[in-house]
């Protein structure tokens, strides 16, 4: 198993999540991300000389998925949510040794 988190633009959030229940995804957790400072190749932008809405915030999706379906995972997430503009988000990949589903007790696979 392996947990992807992906950061996205607002904006996208509804095509992201749209290709991600065409490819069987049943759930993810979603969360906004906020913060400061210069985002790489935009050295111009520093806290209060300049602002450009796009740049922030962003919503960061998390979901646990079976080692077969991460890729196509990621060429969803990464079409649906592409612009080709400084502020694109990232994808980070972890293993994930187990999982437990509280309510059931349900392990592992059976449990996402």
């Amino acid at each position: 198993m392996t947990k992807l988190e992906a950061i996205v633009r607002p904006n996208k959030f509804e095509a992201v999540k749209a290709a991600l229940i065409e490819l069987g995804v049943e759930g993810m957790t979603v969360s906004e991300v906020r913060g400061h400072g210069r985002q790489k190749g935009h050295t111009e932008v520093f806290r209060g000389r300049e602002y450009d809405v796009d740049l922030l915030p962003k919503i960061k999706l998390e979901l646990v998925l079976s080692d077969e379906t991460v890729e196509k995972a990621i060429e969803a997430i990464s079409n649906a949510a592409y612009t080709g503009k400084i502020g694109d988000g990232k994808i980070f990949l972890y293993n994930v040794g187990g999982a437990i589903r509280i309510r059931s007790k349900e392990r592992d696979l059976a449990a996402i």
